[in-house]
């Protein structure tokens, strides 16, 4: 592989890897208030759509982005009220949304479009412009780290650049801050919470709109940088990779970012079989496509090691009276 082949494997690998990351994130946030989402693939499909449509219908990306945020919001509210007010199994209530995220998204694209459940292409100002970074192309003549810079780093919709600032921001909002703090031990311990006179409700609804947050944003993405237009399913099983990077990172942000460039990486080969084929490596197409989801089972199989989500994760919380 030579180094120009490698550069275009990593800008690829970047931008498959950014809805992963901020659906990541959104379930880093959740899980470490304690509510498990098994949802994210629902509310990034819903966001995927309600941006891929609102951008088409305005011309606007940025009403699409903002339909995005509200369409995942409905979601994480929903998850909330089901199970954080009405106590009700997280694992089920975010499964149940994935379900009707699925019917719902292609019922609205049809009815809008009557495009077997897609929208139309999108152009002009409803596609997220690509951006290019001070001297990229000054610098591409510097060897090695010139053609990286313009070529890896620059060149990317806006999203890329937020997915990547929201990794130290996460770290410093969870563990530099008395928010962050009374976040993780909800997580850990939501009776010590309440007894020092903090909602443990309140903190919970925080970290799973946040959750739906970042979802619009991986949602608004797809829709309009990564792809040119809303299409069924386009999510693809992303939701639960995110969850498989989720674990393998511990629930870690720095470690989050590592493992969703993992999986993108892995996505970004199933791209391009002709750089194992010219090491000598001749493995089929569809054997490619599926190493995602490959790694997906042996991670959730937990075959990387030992993985311990916080402890009053999934279980509802009852104030002793």
């Amino acid at each position: 592989m030579d180094y120009a082949t490698l550069l275009q494997m990593l800008d690829t690998t970047l931008r498959l890897a950014t809805p992963l990351l901020f659906a990541c994130l959104a379930g880093l946030y959740s899980e470490r208030a304690g509510v498990f989402d098994i949802g994210l693939e629902g509310k990034m499909l819903m966001a995927a759509m309600c941006a891929g449509s609102v951008a088409y219908l305005t011309g606007s990306v940025w009403l699409g982005m903002l339909a995005a945020i509200g369409g995942s919001l409905i979601f994480a509210l929903a998850h909330g009220l089901a199970s954080i007010t009405f106590r009700g199994n997280q694992l089920i209530s975010g499964v149940a949304l994935n379900f009707v995220a699925s019917g719902i998204t292609v019922l609205v694209a049809l009815a809008l479009f009557d495009q077997g459940g897609r929208t139309p292409p999108l152009e002009g100002g409803a596609r997220m412009a690509e951006i290019t970074l001070p001297l990229a192309e000054t610098l591409r003549g510097v060897p090695v780290l010139g053609p990286f810079y313009a070529d890896v780093v620059s060149g990317h919709p806006i999203l890329v650049y937020v997915g990547l600032l929201m990794v130290p921001a996460t770290w410093w909002l969870l563990f530099r801050t008395r928010f962050g703090l009374r976040l993780r031990a909800v997580g850990e311990n939501p009776a010590s919470v309440d007894t020092a006179g903090v909602s443990v409700k309140r903190l919970r609804f925080a970290a799973v709109l946040i959750a739906g947050v970042l979802c619009g944003l991986a949602g608004a993405y797809m829709a309009t940088g990564l792809q040119a237009g809303f299409g069924r399913e386009m999510t693809a099983g992303r939701g639960y990779i995110a969850l498989a990077a989720l674990i393998f990172a511990k629930w870690r942000p720095w470690h989050a970012l590592w493992a969703c460039l993992l999986f993108g990486f892995f996505q970004s080969l199933a791209l391009r079989p002709d750089v194992l084929a010219n090491i000598g490596l001749k493995i089929p197409v569809p054997a490619l496509d599926a190493l995602p989801y490959v790694l997906t089972v042996i991670v959730l199989a937990g075959l990387v090691g030992k993985a311990i989500p916080p402890r009053a994760g999934g279980e509802p919380y009852v104030k002793e009276r």
